[in-house]
C-alpha cells in the first residue's frame, strides 16, 4: 500500500472527514481491520485565512509547497490537499514536488462527465466561486459550464463555511437557505450541485437539493484511497 500525504487544517473538520473517508474505502477494500497508511501535515488555518483576506496567495503558495514537500521528505508517495479554495495555489505545489498531487477537482469533475452532467452549479467560499481558477479547471479539462449564485448569494456561502461550518457550528437554518440557494443555482440551469467546499457536505443531506449533489472530499478521498493500490 502506498503511502499518502494529506495537508490538513484547511479547516480541522475537514480533514477529519477525509481521514473517516479514505479509511472507510480502504476498509471496504481490504476488510478486517485494515486501515489507511496517511501522514497529515496539519496546518493552522487562522494564520492562512488572514493571508488570504490580505490577497497574499504567494505567501499563501509558499507555506502549503512547503507542507507537501515535508510530506514528500517525510515518505508520502503523493499528496492531496483537504480544501478546495487553497487549490488557487495548486501549481506552485505541484512545482515544488516531484511526486504526483491529487487536484480536488479531478475526481469530480471526471463523476459529473461519467454521470452525463454537462451544467452545474458551484458552491464553495466566495474565492472559489469568483476567482475562476476552479471553473476553468472544470470547463477547460472536463467541457462543463459551471454555473456560480449571484452575489449576495456568494458572500451568504461565504459567511455560512468560515463563520460557522469551519468552527463546527452545524445550524439547521443554514442548511435549508442553502437548499433554498441551490434552488435558484437550479433554476439558472444547474443538471446537478457540486459542493466546492469541504465543509459543505456536513451540514447537507441528498434531499436539500432537486438535482443530485457531488461531494468533493468524498470524491476526493475515495480517489486517493484507490491511487494506495496503483
Amino acid at each position: 500500500m502506498k503511502t499518502m500525504g494529506l495537508i490538513g487544517g484547511v479547516s480541522w473538520e475537514s480533514t477529519a472527514e477525509y481521514y473517516r473517508l479514505v479509511n472507510e474505502s480502504v476498509k471496504v477494500r481490504l476488510a478486517g481491520l485494515s486501515s489507511s497508511r496517511i501522514l497529515i501535515n496539519s496546518m493552522n488555518y487562522e494564520k492562512i485565512v488572514s493571508l488570504e483576506l490580505a490577497n497574499e496567495w504567494g505567501q499563501v503558495g509558499e507555506i502549503l509547497a512547503e507542507a507537501g514537500c515535508a510530506l514528500e521528505r517525510a515518505g508520502a508517495d503523493f499528496v492531496l490537499m483537504a480544501c478546495n479554495t487553497l487549490h488557487k495555489v495548486a501549481p506552485k505545489i505541484e512545482s515544488a514536488l516531484r511526486i504526483p498531487f491529487l487536484h480536488i477537482a479531478d475526481p469530480a469533475g471526471e463523476a459529473l462527465v461519467k454521470s452525463g452532467v454537462t451544467q452545474v452549479g458551484l458552491l464553495g467560499t466566495r474565492f472559489t466561486m469568483e476567482e475562476g481558477f476552479y471553473a476553468r479547471r472544470l470547463e477547460e479539462k472536463f467541457r462543463l459550464k459551471v454555473i456560480v449564485p449571484d452575489q449576495t448569494a456568494r458572500r451568504r456561502i461565504d459567511d455560512i463555511i468560515y463563520k460557522e461550518l469551519c468552527v463546527g457550528k452545524f445550524l439547521e437554518s443554514s442548511r435549508r437557505e442553502l437548499g433554498q440557494l441551490i434552488s435558484s443555482t437550479v433554476s439558472d440551469g444547474a443538471q446537478a450541485v457540486l459542493l466546492g467546499c469541504t465543509e459543505l457536505g456536513m451540514l447537507l443531506k441528498a434531499d436539500d437539493a432537486s438535482v443530485p449533489m457531488f461531494d468533493t472530499p468524498l470524491l476526493h478521498a475515495r480517489f486517493a484511497a484507490e491511487m494506495q493500490f496503483t
